[in-house]
């Protein structure tokens, strides 16, 4: 039999959406985000020569390396140079690094597992710092790049190197501000959805140049028909593995209650084959970008004899190259881990489970148990790495034999998960809804249903 919670999600139709209306406040406000978003991703920075940086930037014989998957994740913004050209990647960043100086750094530990509410406000204001400095970092190293390059700046010097410097810096901590406000007073995850936002504005374009790529017969039918195929595919194959999940039964012992038997019941501990979700590409891009954006900005400077190896790095940290790829398969491989045992420590939910009296059929509770699940999840969790591994780099594959990045593994595993989260929290006010209603409903039947004309019954005495 279905529950009440099944029930009511089987009931949500248009109706019910339309009642929602806290829900529909919501929906404007994360509209209303985004197109602040989009918008800034039009307007340049001061002294760029809008024009110039963007016949640079798509002409096809040009090294531009690292920037293509920084212009994917910016919406747009790298090419025009806006200011939100740098996007939400040094908060990432700079979440990488707290997330793991807090596994590691003892004083950052203990805020982390005792410090509660405060202690997770705490960490959130240091990943806010460091946001800044890296912010400060990047379009530093921007700045001083663009500023050897006269073509493509007004009045190259000092001044044009501050004015990008706070302008970039200005529009990473404005979308910061922005992604926070969504996630506290919209639908979804602020950041994921300004990502998402991004790579979505993108794939028009892409999509337009592939039609345009058949069109001059650069690319055969067949093989268009082949990427629509493999698009399609990925994406099912994506929606399917997010939803996978491995089910635990759990078993609660019967109990003696005055005159009747309770307890014996039965529940399912679920564990999802990619519990780290869309985190680890992010993250493992973000790191990419780091290094990457630097060497390529100093590509063209005049660099000390003992620095000649930069060159040849900064060539093999483009898309399709083994080393890019060696990197980058690793840092998904290590962060599908880290970030596993950062949402799930089974020890934890062992030590729950027995406080409550439930177990799993045939373990023993306790330390058991830890280790049952601990040897469950460490299984599932490789199944889960392979799989956003072989996502994220079937495209480099195919950048690697075909020329050029036609479309991101990562881009479609973001838009793929982000959508689902989105539309998962989505049903989840509705049910909100729809309890409330019920509840409202069953209050006013108690008040005016107990007694005749609508008067409440009289009171036994």
């Amino acid at each position: 039999m279905a529950s009440a919670a099944e029930q009511l999600a089987a009931n949500m139709n248009i109706g019910s959406f339309a009642k929602a209306t806290e829900l529909h406040k919501r929906l404007l406000f994360t509209l209303g985000a985004l197109l602040v978003y989009r918008i800034g991703t039009f307007v340049p920075i001061p002294g760029i020569n809008s024009e110039a940086f963007l016949q640079f930037f798509q002409n096809p014989d040009g090294q531009r390396g690292i920037l293509d998957m920084f212009n994917m994740f910016s919406g747009g913004a790298v090419e025009r140079m806006a200011v939100f050209a740098l996007n939400v990647m040094p908060y990432i960043s700079a979440s990488i690094i707290v997330q793991l100086m807090g596994a590691v750094y003892p004083p950052w530990e203990k805020l982390k597992k005792e410090g509660g509410e405060a202690g997770r406000k705490q960490l959130n204001q240091y990943t806010r710092y460091l946001t800044v400095l890296l912010a400060l970092m990047q379009s530093l190293g921007i700045a001083v790049g663009l500023n050897g390059q006269p073509n493509l700046v007004d009045a190259p010097g000092i001044f044009f190197i501050v004015s990008t410097v706070v302008t970039l810096t200005g529009g990473t901590m404005f979308l910061m501000w922005l992604g926070e406000q969504v996630t506290a007073r919209g639908v979804g995850n602020g950041i994921s959805l300004i990502i998402f936002a991004g790579i979505v504005a993108v794939l028009p374009s892409s999509v337009a140049r592939l039609l345009g790529l058949a069109q001059q017969g650069q690319m055969s039918a067949f093989l268009l028909l082949f990427l629509g195929a493999l698009a399609i595919a990925t994406v099912v194959f994506i929606v399917f593995m997010e939803r996978a999940q491995r089910r635990l039964l759990i078993q609660y012992p019967k109990r003696q209650e005055g005159n009747r038997m309770a307890g014996g019941e039965r529940s399912f501990l679920p564990l999802k084959v990619n519990a780290a979700g869309v985190i680890p590409p992010i993250f493992a891009s973000s790191l990419l970008l780091l290094p990457a954006t630097v060497a390529q900005m100093t590509a063209n400077a005049d660099l000390p004899s003992w620095m000649g190896w930069l060159p040849f790095v900064t060539a093999q940290m483009s898309h399709g190259q083994p080393l890019f790829m060696a990197l980058y398969a690793f840092l998904i491989i290590f962060f599908c881990f880290f970030y596993t045992s950062i949402t799930f420590n089974p020890e934890d939910t062992a030590e729950n489970l027995r406080k409550y009296g439930g177990f799993l059929p045939g373990i023993r509770p306790g330390k058991r148990t830890a280790e049952y699940l601990d040897y469950v999840l460490t299984r599932l969790t490789v199944i889960g790495a392979a799989y956003i591994t072989a996502v994220c780099l079937l495209p480099e594959f195919m950048a690697s034999s075909m020329g050029g990045l036609l479309f991101g593994g990562t881009s479609i595993l973001i838009v793929v998960s982000v959508t689902m989260d989105t539309v998962a929290q989505i049903q989840s006010h509705l049910l909100a809804h729809q309890y409330e209603g019920l509840i409202k409903k069953a209050k006013l039947r108690g008040r005016g249903g107990g007694g005749r004309g609508g008067m409440p019954a009289p009171a036994r005495r």
